[in-house]
């Protein structure tokens, strides 16, 4: 078993709890998710949910590269979160016009009725 690395000490990590604006925007960004998840129940739309769905109305058809980077997201992740959209029906992916090996992103007619219910609670 490796030996934990003791030099970070517990003064050290009191001082960036209380000082570092990442580790408080961090924080800060949990609890606004938290406030909007619960708004938003009765959507059926997570906040990150929401905001692939307004990027695709906005965007699309648009290929998931493209749309990851709009959206400053890794591709992969981009794709993992798509994944739900895509079972419910709300998100279509299909082959690029382009490019075969590419996919495109589009809104279905589910995937409309459930944005323009999720959009006046995000307001």
């Amino acid at each position: 078993m490796a030996k934990q690395n003791t030099s970070c000490d517990l003064k050290q990590c009191r001082e960036i709890e209380q000082t570092c604006a990442v580790f408080n925007l961090r924080k800060a960004s949990r609890v606004v998710t938290q406030l909007y998840e619960e708004i938003m129940k009765p959507s059926g739309v997570l906040p990150t949910q929401l905001t692939l769905l307004v990027a695709t109305r906005a965007l699309g058809p648009i290929a998931i590269s493209k749309m990851a980077e709009v959206l400053v997201m890794d591709r992969t992740t981009l794709t993992r979160n798509l994944k739900p959209l895509e079972r419910e029906g709300l998100l279509s992916a299909v082959p690029g016009k382009e490019d075969q090996r590419s996919r495109e992103v589009s809104l279905t007619g589910k995937g409309l009725k459930r944005l323009e219910q999720a959009l006046p609670l995000w307001q």
